[in-house]
């Protein structure tokens, strides 16, 4: 069974999706659509962008959601997922690519999560921190006795933990973590405290866009960040999408359950190659690749 998995934040790069607004004539017009739904160029900024501009979470989600789903539309019938999982924002570029969501409600609910979790960053100093080489329990346990807001927000791997909350509580939680064997435990460089309580009020904002949208019956099962399970049910991914952004990242537990349903090889659609790399730490013998198209001269 073939699985096709879509890049979160941070996957992000100067150039992203140039080659294929170059070469291929649906890319270009999926690219020209999203500048028309946004109000502003946001190919150009794509393309040309510095590292700085890229990094603006109003940029970051609809510049990796594009250039995800537009490489997706663009394999055409090469593209025949039995199963598919997005890592964060990468959720929405999955339920695109699975036809739940439209390429335009999916990009304008995009655009609405980004600037409302903007808004919620803003509003309190916070942070995420990796923490490398410790048992998830141990991350949990410390964070819970920690005072103030700081939870496990990103499962990527075994091994690998992001904790996310109110910036004097990570830095805590940091300390307590090395003190007891973390090999490392870094704070991030990101906006706020993404998947944690402090995004309650981004998570409300996206709640009334995300339950005014249309939602189809997907062509293939979505493994969600927040169950880490596969669900078909419209209704159902609606209420996990808007649990997701208080709620953290089940990746590891999505990767592993994806295996053991049956999956026999991963597909990454989108920029970077981070979450086959997240797959090679569940089993490094697991089939990775990374979607890519034939050229054809617009």
């Amino acid at each position: 069974m073939k699985a096709y998995v879509f890049p979160g934040q941070g996957a992000q790069f100067s150039g992203m999706g140039k080659d294929l607004f170059d070469t291929n004539p649906i890319a270009k017009e999926l690219f020209l659509k999203a500048d028309e739904i946004l109000g502003f160029e946001i190919h150009k900024t794509m393309f040309y962008g510095t590292d700085e501009e890229l990094k603006q979470t109003k940029i970051t989600q609809p510049a990796i959601f594009l250039h995800s789903t537009i490489l997706a539309a663009c394999l055409g019938d090469s593209f025949t997922p039995d199963m598919v999982a997005g890592h964060s924002l990468g959720e929405i570029s999955a339920l695109v690519a699975n036809k739940t969501l439209s390429f335009e409600d999916g990009l304008t609910l995009v655009y609405k999560r980004a600037l409302a979790m903007q808004k919620a960053c803003e509003a309190t100093p916070s942070t995420m921190a990796a923490i490398i080489g410790l048992e998830d329990k141990v991350i949990e346990d410390i964070c819970a006795e920690v005072e103030g807001v700081v939870a496990a927000a990103n499962y990527n791997c075994p091994g690998q933990l992001v904790i996310s909350g109110e910036l004097t509580a990570v830095e805590t939680a940091c300390a307590k973590l090395k003190d007891v064997g973390a090999k490392m435990a870094v704070i991030l460089q990101v906006g706020g405290a993404f998947h944690s309580p402090l995004m309650e009020s981004a998570r409300e904002e996206l709640a009334q866009a995300i339950e005014a949208t249309e939602f189809k019956t997907p062509i293939c099962p979505v493994y969600q960040n927040v169950t880490a399970s596969a669900v078909s049910d419209p209704e159902q991914i609606k209420k996990n999408l808007i649990e997701q952004l208080t709620a953290p990242v089940r990746w590891t537990q999505t990767m592993q359950q994806m295996i053991a349903d049956g999956c026999t090889s991963v597909t990454e659609v989108g920029p970077g190659k981070v979450l086959q790399g997240l797959f090679k730490k569940v089993d490094r013998a697991f089939p990775t690749s990374s979607a890519v198209i034939e050229s054809t001269e617009a």
